[in-house]
């Protein structure tokens, strides 16, 4: 199979979903720390902003993942730098989509304690997709 068109498709779609996975850690952890006005409710804004970024990271990580398994043949593993790429990119992509999950159920009700453990697995889900893209590079560069 030619898949010259599915590997600009997999460039494509994973950019997005990493840009706001990342902007939302960002926008999350500013919301959490920035000093709150009532009359402006700037926490509450930022969050937001957080919650959609994460929302829509969510759901197009879905294009870049079909697009990668269609690249590597249905290969959820692989050898190699793709081994490597998938040993970030799974836990990355989990994380996405869980966290995003929890935000559409959690809503606003979430406890102080809760929100410290969320942010904190934003975070890590931040360094495990640059993993996940720095191997994914690799692939482009020696594959």
């Amino acid at each position: 199979m030619d898949h010259s068109i599915w590997t600009k498709i997999h460039g494509g779609t994973t950019h997005f979903p990493i840009a706001l996975a990342m902007a939302a850690t960002f926008l999350d952890l500013a919301g959490s720390l920035v000093p709150d006005n009532p009359e402006k409710s700037r926490r509450a804004s930022l969050r937001a902003a957080g919650f959609y970024a994460l929302l829509l990271g969510a759901v197009g990580s879905l294009g870049a993942v079909v697009s990668g398994l269609t690249i590597s043949d249905g290969q959820i593993w692989g050898r190699g730098d793709l081994a490597r790429h998938h040993a970030f990119l799974w836990p990355s992509f989990a994380l996405l989509v869980g966290l995003a999950a929890w935000r559409l159920a959690v809503g606003k009700r979430a406890s102080e304690r809760a929100l410290k453990a969320y942010l904190a697995a934003s975070i890590v889900m931040c360094g495990v997709m640059g993993a996940a893209g720095y191997y994914g590079g690799e692939l482009l560069l020696h594959g």
